[in-house]
């Protein structure tokens, strides 16, 4: 019942397709829960980067198992997202005339398939593209590979074209939605077209059998054993989903509020109400087996126990290495050699001595 108790509304009198608005909306909707979501994971990972920084460095893969659990979830009992649920809309197969099936009917089973491939994979594929083009990217700005070799050549060329590839997707979403608009095209999306369905809003009928089959499922009672465990196994799988699907619900804007917080925007903002003393430096830990043991000599690099070539600082901790030495292990580890805390590339900062 929670699934529909946001938006218990009937379609207007209109007719069932959606304004251009809800359909936009909807698709902002989980775009704006992954950030926020993985800003609450980083800050976690950056108190305690023992215990939570798997959650950092596996973020992606976590998202995209809990989103496929949600969106299975509403897709069998909704024949929607958990985005479209929310916005009072179902997905129907392309063709359905006047007579449209009720939401609980469900999809076909292939434009389910179709349906939930092309909700969960096709964003997490989307998000790996942009960061390893972000990783070459800075990989080309440290020249770390000679000029002739074939590789940089390669990754210049595909980080020449990516820019033309990316905006061809976008501009293929922009066209689709002008189309729909204007009247002209049934989705406002490319991806509800290869899917093989259209939006349409959720009407009485479906929102009266979703209610019923909610209080049938709720108390529907089993007698064997092996149906049980059954029954118990899907209950279990359907609470989870409905509990990621509830609890989105309602921090969907709490979430959304902490990433206008922490928006550049507001930063100064921030400061002016949170303004601290500065916290010491990090104490470094050497009973833990992943911190290095500083050198007595400030000239030393922590890790290659040499005299510091090209030295570099990390900014996350203030620690000085060789460029080499800090580069190789970041990227390896995404941590700090010395501190434990999270590190990316570009918070290498490169030292000039006064001599040179």
């Amino acid at each position: 019942m929670a699934e529909v108790g946001a938006h218990l509304t009937a379609a207007p009198a209109g007719g069932d397709r959606p304004s251009v608005f809800e359909a936009v909306a909807q698709d902002s909707l989980m775009a704006a829960v992954k950030p926020a979501l993985q800003h609450l994971v980083k800050v976690l990972a950056e108190s305690n980067p023992g215990r939570y920084g798997f959650l950092w460095r596996w973020f992606d893969e976590i998202y995209v198992l809990l989103d496929l659990l949600l969106q299975q979830h509403y897709l069998a009992r909704c024949s929607a997202s958990f985005s479209e649920n929310f916005y009072s809309l179902k997905r129907i197969p392309m063709g359905e005339g006047r007579q449209q099936p009720l939401a609980t009917a469900g999809l076909p089973k292939r434009q389910h398939w179709k349906s939930l491939l092309l909700l969960v994979l096709v964003p997490y594929l989307k998000g790996k593209l942009e960061k390893l083009v972000s990783s070459l990217r800075e990989e080309d700005e440290y020249s770390i590979h000679p000029p002739s070799s074939s590789w940089k050549r390669f990754y210049r060329a595909f980080l020449a074209a990516y820019p033309y590839v990316n905006m061809t997707w976008e501009g293929w979403f922009l066209i689709q939605q002008l189309c729909y608009i204007l009247g002209k095209a049934e989705h406002h999306s490319p991806m509800l077209k290869l899917a093989g369905v259209r939006l349409v809003r959720l009407t009485a009928e479906d929102i009266q059998a979703l209610e019923k089959k909610w209080a049938e499922t709720t108390s529907s009672q089993t007698h064997s054993f092996t149906s049980r465990v059954q029954s118990a196994l899907r209950r279990a799988l359907g609470g989870i989903a409905f509990s990621l699907s509830t609890g989105l619900s309602v921090s969907v804007f709490f979430l959304q509020f902490l990433d206008w917080w922490y928006s550049s925007e507001n930063q100064e903002t921030i400061k002016s109400l949170t303004a601290l003393p500065t916290p010491p430096p990090p104490v470094h830990l050497e009973h833990e087996p992943s911190s290095a043991l500083l050198p007595s000599l400030k000239t030393v690099c922590p890790l290659c126990r040499k005299v510091r070539v090209n030295a570099t600082a990390l900014a996350t901790s203030g620690f000085v290495f060789c460029y080499r030495c800090v580069y190789s292990y970041v990227k390896a580890h995404q941590r700090c050699p010395v501190t434990g805390y999270a590190t990316e590339l570009q918070h290498l900062v490169k030292l000039y001595s006064p001599e040179s």
